[in-house]
């Protein structure tokens, strides 16, 4: 055989070896139903979140999204029979993102109360209560209230946040200098400190949960501003995500699962 043709034999040896280790990557890839349940009833959902607005959407030290918006959610799907993944985008992607259909639901500690979200988006029964608040390092003497921001002031909230809405309209009456409005109040809550603005409008909550995790550090001054209630939201028309979110939370409210979520993110 010539020195030619046996490089060639080798070489579609080679190349078949090959072609066979592609297509066991590909099978690898797509996964197998080999052991699965092809008759389970159970339906999975795709849930996104802007996971810096602790203690309702947070990480984990493994970047897993975490909080009491999941705690909840999950604890729906269980008495609802579906599982839920979680998705992290920026808070003013999350609303388009669902509405083109790249996730089933919004878990974020979203205002249900808007009347700009209620136009795009369907939102559940609400889940919690709550409000705005200004937020200022702890040896801050001069803010004690919204009514003492002044002109010469720079003011923070997050994007897409009635906060920021809030930071907006000072801005536009000419009440404060600058409205910064920035990705996630941890970035806020940072500038805060390094003083490069002087103060944060902020969910309460939210508020509540820096100041514990960084006591002595900073606290909320004046009253609570501009009362919202918190919702999970659906596509438009979805009402049978809908109706299973409700039900769910109905029954997790009634059977004393929210009570214990509340404890775990709340009062620990």
């Amino acid at each position: 055989m010539k020195l030619m043709e046996w490089n060639g034999i080798k070489l579609m040896k080679v190349l078949v070896f090959i072609m066979a280790i592609a297509m066991m990557m590909v099978l690898v890839g797509c996964g197998s139903n080999e052991g699965t349940d092809d008759s389970s009833d159970t339906d999975s959902y795709l849930a996104i979140t802007e996971p810096t607005f602790a203690p309702f959407d947070t990480t984990d030290e493994d970047g897993n999204c975490i909080g009491f918006d999941m705690d909840l959610m999950d604890a729906i799907g269980e008495d609802q029979g579906f599982t839920v993944e979680y998705k992290a985008l920026e808070f003013d992607a999350l609303i388009p993102a669902l509405e083109t259909g790249q996730a089933d639901m919004i878990t974020a500690g979203m205002n249900a109360m808007d009347p700009a979200r209620q136009a795009k988006v369907d939102f559940s029964q609400t889940y919690y209560d709550s409000g705005l608040v200004v937020l200022v390092n702890d040896d801050n003497e001069t803010i004690n209230g919204i009514e003492d921001l002044t002109a010469d002031m720079k003011v923070a909230s997050q994007i897409g946040t009635t906060g920021a809405d809030e930071v907006l309209e000072l801005y536009e009456e000419g009440s404060i200098e600058e409205a910064v409005i920035l990705n996630g109040f941890n970035t806020a809550v940072l500038q805060l400190q390094n003083g490069d603005i002087d103060a944060i409008i902020i969910d309460l909550p939210v508020a509540n949960d820096f100041i514990k995790k960084q006591p002595g550090k900073l606290k909320t001054v004046g009253e609570v501003l501009n009362a919202e209630s918190y919702g999970f939201a659906v596509q438009k028309g979805d009402e049978e995500l809908l109706d299973k979110i409700n039900t769910g939370l109905n029954n997790v409210i009634d059977n004393g699962t929210y009570d214990e979520l509340y404890t775990k993110w709340f009062e620990n």
